[in-house]
């Protein structure tokens, strides 16, 4: 996953992050996910209709294959507003290397009466292993792994998917280091994890030209994951720790990423100035630790400026 797409997505989950039940993945929706995930985005959707500023950034940066997920949802008379709880976003690795990604969907589905739906249109599922695939609206697929979980996407991701919790190839169970880094945040409304290369991908992205302050190529390979928590119950809060192997590695980050803080800051606008004044860079035991607060009225008109339009583009 691209650091533009990180960063889309980091932001529309910031927006939705009200309080509300904890955004943790059900049994069934991680047998599903291959053991060379990339990364995980988990979102508590009910939050969305309940949150301003959530509504306006959802319309401002929405990614696609959510947009696509909505409409294909309500093309098959399933109201997403009111009938999914959670949605999950997983990129990973295939067999070849390629980088796929499908959807997880949590909710009140009643796939019985589903079926009864698609019967009296006649709309006739395609049948792979022991799930039936719907086709939806902008190229996506969708079946159910039981009553409340629903998994979405491109079909070959889904059938990449399906073959993963038939034990044709190794899940998420396998993984430790992306296991671990979920325990310490998914009790959170929302959060994602980044794997090794995603994680060193997205630092040189956001670093920009600070990157080339010091041997990035040669730190890079210290990074090891990260893993994010959000939260708007009381203005706009991001936490973000990246995890290496050293507490020097750890401290360089650190450097790096104020030395381009400083840089930015020297050709932005007020607006901007006050957001980069809003976040901090620390060190601590090996992690790389990065935090972000503003009040909602901040954050708001941050969301018109040059540089946001930038980073979610």
């Amino acid at each position: 996953m691209t650091m533009k797409r990180f960063t889309l997505i980091a932001i529309l989950a910031i927006a939705v992050a009200v309080p509300g039940f904890a955004a943790s993945l059900g049994s069934n929706a991680r047998t599903v996910i291959p053991s060379q995930v990339q990364q995980i985005i988990s979102v508590d959707y009910r939050a969305l209709k309940n949150s301003d500023t959530g509504l306006a950034l959802k319309a401002k940066v929405m990614p696609e294959n959510l947009k696509q997920f909505e409409t294909a949802l309500k093309g098959m008379q399933i109201d997403p507003d009111k009938d999914v709880e959670q949605l999950a976003f997983v990129s990973y690795r295939n067999g070849k290397n390629q980088l796929r990604a499908f959807g997880l969907a949590q909710g009140d589905f009643q796939p019985k009466k589903f079926y009864a739906r698609m019967k009296v249109k006649k709309i006739i599922p395609s049948k792979y292993r022991d799930s039936f695939i719907y086709s939806a609206s902008g190229g996506m697929v969708m079946t159910f792994l039981d009553d409340t979980t629903m998994l979405f996407g491109e079909q070959a991701a889904v059938r990449d998917a399906l073959d993963t919790r038939n034990g044709e190839s190794e899940s998420l169970s396998s993984n430790p280091q992306i296991a671990d880094m979920m325990s310490s945040v998914e009790s959170g409304n929302i959060w994602s994890v980044l794997d090794q290369q995603g994680t060193q991908n997205m630092m040189r992205s956001a670093l920009g030209d600070a990157s080339k302050l010091a041997d990035y190529d040669t730190v890079k390979k210290r990074l090891l994951g990260s893993r994010y928590t959000m939260d708007l119950s009381r203005g706009v809060n991001f936490d973000m720790d990246v995890l290496t192997s050293d507490t020097f590695t750890a401290a360089t980050m650190s450097s790096l990423i104020q030395a381009g803080m400083t840089l930015k800051k020297m050709n932005a606008s007020p607006v901007e100035k006050a957001a980069i004044d809003a976040m901090s860079v620390d060190s601590s035991s090996g992690k790389l630790q990065i935090h972000f607060k503003a009040d909602d009225r901040k954050f708001q008109s941050f969301m018109q400026s040059d540089l946001f339009t930038t980073v979610s583009r």
